[in-house]
């Protein structure tokens, strides 16, 4: 008969850990808080330069990566690459909405056109004045305050008309920053579903060596019987 060895088999203490759970809901492994892990900060000679244009600030850029970098903590260069991917979204869908405002801005003129149409008379010409306006003449800036406050009217009046005339472009802009932050919302679910599987296969590792340590423990080989002088 085979004899019991003394030691607890080593599932008792090692199951627990090693367990995997069924990967329905995939949730990364447990890691260090982010404060005692090295941030690494994608490799821009590898990853190519900030996707900046005119008039952006890269120290901003920097500063979003460097946050998203922080919050993440790429632990391969997988990781590195799908986190510059995320920075590069943020920073696009940033850079949107900053032009669509922009454009709101640009284009005022044209919805203050729509507003002083109705209210100009002895045949003035609306456009004109809204040129004037646009860059800032002070006697046009003066007439069109008068005609707005004899109207009721506000800025926000304008600014609707300036929507309504350019709703088209506002709608593809809002299309792509739709576009931009489903995609950004794509790689960190790629992120997830990465460390999710790794974590996994740490299971499945640390499974095969808990039954190869009980299988070691469960029974002494009769080898050792002999050397311990067994009948």
């Amino acid at each position: 008969m085979p004899i019991k060895s003394p030691l607890p088999p080593a599932s008792n203490t090692l199951a627990a850990a090693a367990a995997c759970r069924p990967a329905v809901a995939p949730a990364a492994p447990s890691r260090p808080p982010a404060s005692d892990r090295p941030v690494r900060t994608p490799a821009r000679s590898l990853l190519g330069p900030r996707p900046l244009i005119a008039g952006e600030d890269g120290a901003e850029y920097d500063d979003i990566l460097q946050r998203i970098s922080a919050d993440a903590s790429p632990g391969d260069f997988i990781e590195e690459i799908w986190v510059r991917n995320v920075g590069d979204l943020v920073w696009e869908s940033i850079r949107l909405r900053r032009l669509k405002a922009q454009l709101m801005q640009a284009a005022a003129y044209q919805g203050l056109e729509a507003v002083l149409t109705p209210l100009l008379d002895d045949g003035k010409d609306p456009d004109e004045l809204a040129r004037r306006w646009a860059v800032g003449d002070p006697k046009a800036v003066a007439e069109v305050e008068r005609l707005l406050g004899r109207a009721g009217l506000t800025m926000d009046a304008v600014m609707a008309q300036t929507l309504a005339v350019r709703i088209d472009d506002i709608a593809r802009i809002e299309g792509m920053i739709t576009v931009a932050e489903e995609r950004r919302d794509a790689v960190l679910r790629e992120i997830v579903y990465h460390r999710a599987g790794f974590g996994q296969a740490l299971c499945r590792a640390g499974q095969t060596a808990v039954a190869a340590v009980d299988a070691a423990f469960e029974d002494v080989p009769s080898t050792a019987l002999a050397l311990r002088g067994a009948p």
